[in-house]
């Protein structure tokens, strides 16, 4: 990058660091280092929740994905808005009533203190896992940009975020997301419209789109109802549904940020104005990565968009077939550029016969340069076994770093970074209040003073911190970095959720703890076997909990060993 950029980065990162911190240099208690005091408009709320849950996962990877797999990636998001009405009519009153810390207090007082634990334990461990994968996103861009091992950019940008959360809690992580959320939408829009500006003088944006959708990127809308498809209506609708339901009601990283509104209504009003921006933000989103995936049909593109892994393979024993390799990809791709712009102005004539002849073509050089990138990386496994030959979230990163003006690439590498900050921060905060509160709290240091709890607080801040770092290590091969993060939640949320609607709208049922063990254990079973697709684990994880309670309730079971609920919490 150029100074210019270097300088842009550094100021949009250490101003929004100052202000956050600045503003949480009072408080000295758990409601503030938790809750914020409870005193966050709507739109503080909104912002917030939106920053945890859009992290540079979101921003690396999602525009890979749509380069890779299309559009259809935003059905995931179809049951959001009826999720957040459910939540505003259902959990928030609730939560606020009893005025606790976190969402697990709550199962106690219906349940006992054993369903607590067991609830707050799934969560720090889906949570712990994905916040993780979540440290990884950014570590990329450090890599990429300095061209040093990720292992070390990793390591540096947990340190990092542990040092920012653990003096700020809360409130710090709070008043930087409204001012990260401001600059991210900023960004966004800056970015499409330079993605759009950098097509051919002769291709607009729509001739890029029909171009992309005679390529299959397009597929917005799939109908077919299919267990075993990723993305459709209707695992949005209803998969996607009890997702929602159950990271925005149950998870602590985003209950601990609506927690903050100083009142029912501002909670709820943050969370429905989150489930109307949400759906179309993430189009837009994928759209820039159509716009990536156009620009390089009438552009020549890399074989591989590592350039840290495609470097060592070149310098490595193997160098020689790897560039044979590059050479021949870069053949195909000047030659999908040329029938690209031919596919283009036919369809602006409409010369019907002339679309679909190039249309062939540009499909069997597609399948070409497919075959072609799995070669490569062959060689990288070849190479260095231990390599990471997924490179979709690489793509826009190198996008970014190529092909935009000076200054404009160190602010769309600060919305990475700030948005992992946001996401990190929020996460960190959540593991931390879930671990103080419903483990240490209850069952560890009863009636300790509010020094020891809050000094607790922040090594437990700390500790998750370092697992974090641990998992970010690892997640490099699991896959695109969104897709990844959502199965991680779907082998837990459908349990988690399962108890809550019990707790809510079973009245009659007092025990949930077996049944909610059973349902996990068959979850991850139906999750091994591949019997479903992710999204569809939520619904199932939900449902077991509520039919193995119901048939333990009818059987009698918990009534011949019912234990005593101690409420106090």
């Amino acid at each position: 990058m150029s100074w210019a950029d270097w300088l842009v980065l550094f100021i949009s990162l250490a101003s929004i660091v100052l202000y956050g911190v600045w503003k949480s240099r009072h408080h000295h208690n758990l409601d503030s280092f938790f809750l914020a005091n409870k005193q966050l408009p709507w739109y503080h709320v909104t912002l917030s929740v939106m920053a945890t849950q859009a992290s540079a996962i979101t921003f690396l990877s999602l525009p890979g994905m749509a380069f890779s797999d299309g559009m259809r990636f935003v059905q995931f998001y179809f049951g959001l808005p009826l999720a957040m009405i459910i939540l505003c009519v259902t959990f928030i009153p609730v939560f606020h009533r009893l005025r606790v810390y976190t969402a697990y207090e709550f199962l106690e007082n219906r349940f006992d203190h054993r369903t607590r634990a067991f609830t707050a334990l799934l969560f720090l461990l889906s949570r712990g896992l994905a916040t993780g994968i979540s440290v990884y996103a950014p570590a990329i861009v450090l890599s990429v940009i300095l061209n040093i091992s990720i292992t070390i950019t990793t390591i540096f940008i947990g340190l990092l975020v542990i040092a920012y959360t653990v003096y700020g809690g809360t409130r710090a992580v709070s008043y930087s997301q409204l001012l990260q959320m401001s600059v991210i939408f900023s960004a966004i829009a800056l970015a499409g419209f330079i993605a759009v500006s950098l097509l051919p003088e002769n291709v607009g944006w729509r001739d890029a789109v029909d171009v992309a959708g005679h390529m299959g990127k397009m597929n917005v809308i799939d109908w077919e109802f299919d267990l075993n498809n990723k993305y459709n209506v209707w695992s949005g609708l209803i998969g996607g549904l009890f997702l929602q339901l159950s990271y925005f009601g149950t998870d602590q990283s985003q209950v601990g940020r609506y927690l903050t509104g100083r009142s029912v209504g501002q909670s709820r009003m943050g969370l429905l104005v989150n489930g109307i921006v949400k759906i179309p933000m993430q189009f837009f989103i994928l759209l820039i990565g159509i716009m990536v995936f156009a620009f390089y049909q009438f552009n020549p593109a890399p074989v591989f968009f590592n350039e840290y892994e495609s470097g060592r393979a070149r310098e490595s024993a193997y160098g020689e077939d790897y560039k044979a390799i590059e050479k021949a990809y870069q053949v195909t791709s000047n030659e999908k550029a040329r029938i690209a712009g031919e596919l283009a102005s036919a369809m602006e004539h409409g010369q019907t016969v002339k679309i679909a002849a190039r249309r062939s073509e540009l499909a069997d050089l597609d399948t070409r340069s497919r075959e072609l990138k799995a070669q490569s990386t062959e060689i990288m496994k070849k190479a260095h076994p231990g390599a990471d030959t997924n490179d979709t979230n690489y793509v826009f990163l190198y996008f970014v770093t190529h092909q935009f003006p000076i200054g404009f690439t160190g602010l769309v590498i600060a919305i990475v970074f700030l948005a992992s900050m946001g996401s990190l921060a929020a996460g960190l905060n959540s593991l931390a209040s879930s671990t103080a509160v419903d483990i240490y709290m209850r069952s560890i240091n009863r009636g300790g003073s509010e020094a020891t709890n809050l000094r607790f607080s922040r090594w437990a801040t700390f500790f998750w911190g370092i697992f974090c770092i641990l998992s970010a290590l690892y997640a490099g091969k699991a896959g695109n970095l969104v897709e990844v993060v959502n199965i991680i939640g779907s082998l837990f949320y459908g349990t988690i959720l399962g108890i809550f609607v019990v707790a809510f709208y079973f009245r009659n049922i007092k025990h949930v703890f077996h049944a909610a063990l059973i349902a996990e254990a068959l979850v991850i079973v139906l999750w091994y076997m591949e019997v479903m697709a992710f999204l569809w684990l939520n619904l199932a994880g939900c449902l077991l909990v509520i039919l193995l309670s119901t048939a333990f309730k009818v059987s009698g079971l918990y009534a011949k060993s019912a234990i005593p609920n101690d409420k106090k919490t």
